[in-house]
C-alpha cells in the first residue's frame, strides 16, 4: 500500500479523501489538516495540497478565512433550490435519451441499473450511491449533449452525500425498502417515449425529495434549525 501511495501521490490522496467525504466517513465540517494528512499518507504536503485544491474546485471542501480547510457542510437550507435544478436537468437529459439513444446505449443503461440493483441487494449503500450516479450519467450520455452531462454530473456529485444519508437511513429502517427505482425511466427510454421519460425523471426527483423529508423527520437531526417548504409539506426541525 505504501508503494501505491508513493507512486500515485496526489491522485491517490484525492480519490481516497473524495470517497471518504461522499460516503460521510469524513463528516461535514471535519477539519482537513495538511500536516496530519501528509503524515497519515506518508507523503509530503505538496500532493496533499494538490488533492485539497482539487476537492475545493469540486465544492467538497471549504477554505476558511484563517486558511484552514474543512469538509464542506451540507447546505440543508439550499436543498429546495438544489432539487429544483436537479429536477430540470434530470428531465432534460432523460427526455433526450429517450429520443436519441442507440441500442448500445440502452444495453449499457440496463447494465448500469443491474449494477445498482446488485448493490441494493447487498445493502451496500456506499456502492449504491456510486452506481446510482453511474446509471444517471449513462442515461445523460445517451442524450448526446456533453454540456448538459457536465452540469448534471456536478449536480449528482453535490447531491451524493444527501443520497448516501437517505440510503443509509432506509437500509437501517426495517419498515422501508428500496426497489428498482429506475424501472420507469428505463421503460420510457426503451420505448423512445420522450414525454413519458421526462415524467418518469420528474417522479424520480420527487421520490428523492420525499425520502429525504422522511429521513429528516424520522432521524435525530436537530442541529440545523431547518425550516423549508417543498410545495406540499413544511418541515421544521
Amino acid at each position: 500500500m505504501a508503494g501505491t501511495v508513493k507512486r500515485h501521490g496526489g491522485r491517490y490522496i484525492y480519490e481516497t479523501l473524495r470517497r471518504r467525504i461522499l460516503t460521510l466517513e469524513l463528516k461535514p465540517g471535519s477539519p482537513l489538516d495538511e500536516v496530519s494528512l501528509a503524515d497519515s499518507f506518508n507523503l509530503s504536503r505538496s500532493p496533499v495540497r494538490d488533492a485539497l485544491a482539487r476537492l475545493h474546485s469540486e465544492g467538497l471542501v471549504t477554505v476558511l478565512s484563517n486558511r484552514s480547510v474543512i469538509v464542506k457542510p451540507i447546505d440543508f437550507e439550499g436543498l429546495p433550490r438544489y432539487l429544483d435544478a436537479l429536477d430540470l436537468i434530470q428531465r432534460a437529459v432523460t427526455r433526450l435519451a429517450a429520443g436519441l439513444r442507440s441500442d448500445a446505449d440502452l444495453e449499457e443503461i440496463c447494465q448500469k441499473n443491474q449494477e445498482y440493483m446488485d448493490a441494493v441487494n447487498a445493502s451496500d449503500f456506499g456502492m449504491m450511491s456510486e452506481k446510482n450516479k453511474e446509471f444517471h450519467l449513462r442515461v445523460s450520455r445517451a442524450g448526446g449533449n456533453p454540456y448538459l452531462t457536465q452540469y448534471y454530473e456536478n449536480l449528482l456529485d453535490e447531491g451524493q452525500r444527501l443520497i448516501h444519508l437517505q440510503l443509509n437511513f432506509i437500509i437501517s429502517d426495517l419498515s422501508s425498502t428500496i426497489g428498482n427505482d429506475h424501472e420507469d425511466i428505463i421503460t420510457a427510454i426503451a420505448e423512445g417515449d420522450m414525454e413519458k421519460a421526462e415524467e418518469a425523471a420528474h417522479e424520480h426527483t420527487e421520490l428523492f425529495r420525499k425520502r429525504f423529508i422522511d429521513y429528516l423527520n424520522k432521524s435525530q437531526v436537530k442541529d440545523f434549525n431547518l425550516s423549508w417548504i417543498d410545495g406540499k409539506e413544511e418541515l421544521a426541525l
